[in-house]
C-alpha cells in the first residue's frame, strides 16, 4: 500500500505561483503513474496533469499547459505540481494519485487511480 500526502498549497495572488507536493511512503513511486487533481466547491475531481510511469511522458489538462509543470523526485520519491501564472479559476483543492504498478491507460480518467491523498487547499485571489 502507498499512502500519499500533498504539501505547498496556499493562498496566492492572481498571477503567483505555487509548488505542490506529493510525498510517497508505504512503497515508491517506482512503476506507477502519478497525477494530480483538483476538486472545486459544487464541482466534479478534474483532471490536472500526469507524470507517467517512467517519468518521461508528461500529460496536462489544457488550461494547465504552459502554465503548469508536473516533475518527479525518484530520490525524494516526490512529485511535484509547479503553478505558474495562477488564476482565480485554480482555485479549488488539489489532490495527487497514484496507479497501481505497471498500469497502462487513461492517466487523464481518476477511476485509473487506486491512491489518493487527502488533498491541498489552493486559493487564488483576484
Amino acid at each position: 500500500q502507498v499512502q500519499l500526502v500533498e504539501s505547498g498549497g496556499g493562498l496566492v495572488q492572481a498571477g503567483g505561483s505555487l509548488r505542490l507536493s506529493c510525498a510517497a511512503s508505504g512503497r515508491t513511486f517506482s512503476g506507477r503513474a502519478v497525477g494530480w487533481f483538483r476538486q472545486g466547491i459544487g464541482k466534479e475531481r478534474e483532471f490536472v496533469a500526469a507524470i507517467g510511469r517512467s517519468s518521461l511522458n508528461t500529460y496536462y489538462e489544457d488550461s494547465a499547459k504552459g502554465r503548469f509543470t508536473i516533475s518527479g523526485d525518484n530520490a525524494k520519491n516526490t512529485v511535484y505540481l509547479q503553478m505558474n501564472s495562477l488564476k482565480p479559476e485554480d482555485t479549488a483543492v488539489y489532490y495527487c494519485a497514484a496507479t497501481v504498478p505497471y498500469y497502462s491507460g487513461n492517466y487523464s480518467n481518476k477511476n485509473s487511480y487506486n491512491h489518493w491523498g487527502q488533498g491541498t487547499q489552493v486559493t487564488v485571489s483576484s
